[in-house]
């Protein structure tokens, strides 16, 4: 095997999940403040409205897709009674169906932050440069289904390849030898999915791993304003305002 290739399928994921999971830990303990998606709704929200959830749906959908296809053994699937053919066809249909959903949701959210004046303003280089690679991993992803489907070049299994490539990593045995011969979009799919997690902790992604949980147990608000003659008359204070003298 290549230094070249040993490099790729042996070196860069370790350096993928140590930039990922440092990352984090280093943006938790010193950039916590910024761990946000800072959302964009009150500058436009009927675009929104509609990529929002077909970009996020359709992403769920994806990984679902990438756990069960990357981390479950195919032998697993043949003991379960599930032939190559019939798994086949469910990944590449419901696959599919979940790379349009995404693709056409990240596009539409590309194009309402490019077209509407004060999302655009609100958009930094970082932000940018986060589209891009994302967009550019969904792109390969799309490509390598195709190519598994035999739509481009010739059919492929990649859970003779791939799957396994992966988890050996997982388990601390990398065999690149077993990305070599897999096609090109595979390929090209896996490196750029590996720079995004390099970058993911430094980028507003970071808010895809986070749960509002503390929101069911917050004390609730109180709003308070700074006119004494808002609630004054024979009209009732409003609930949860209170007034306050100076």
């Amino acid at each position: 095997m290549s230094s070249s290739s040993i490099l790729l399928w042996s070196v860069l994921p370790y350096l993928a999940i140590s930039a990922f999971v440092l990352g984090l830990v280093w943006r938790y303990r010193y950039d916590k403040f910024s761990w946000t998606t800072r959302s964009s709704q009150i500058y436009e929200g009927k675009l929104l409205s509609l990529a929002g959830p077909l970009f996020h749906l359709g992403l769920f959908a994806v990984i679902g897709g990438h756990v069960v296809g990357l981390l479950v053994p195919e032998a697993f699937t043949d003991y379960l009674g599930l032939s190559h053919e019939a798994y086949h066809l469910g990944a590449i249909t419901m696959g599919g169906l979940a790379g349009i959903a995404t693709v056409s949701g990240i596009f539409l959210l590309i194009y309402r932050r490019r077209t509407t004046a004060m999302v655009f303003a609100a958009t930094t280089k970082n932000d940018k440069t986060m589209y891009v690679f994302l967009v550019a991993t969904l792109l390969a992803g799309c490509s390598a289904t195709l190519s598994s489907a035999g739509v481009i070049g010739q059919e492929h299994n990649y859970r003779e390849s791939v799957s396994p490539w992966v988890r050996s990593i997982l388990l601390f045995q990398p065999n690149g030898e077993l990305m070599q011969n897999t096609p090109l979009a595979f390929r090209i799919h896996a490196v750029v999915a590996m720079t995004l997690f390099i970058i993911w902790p430094f980028t507003r992604l970071v808010h895809s791993l986070s749960a509002p949980v503390g929101y069911i147990f917050r004390p609730s608000l109180i709003y308070r304003t700074k006119n004494n003659q808002s609630n004054s008359g024979n009209r009732k204070a409003r609930p949860g305002w209170e007034r306050i003298k100076y």
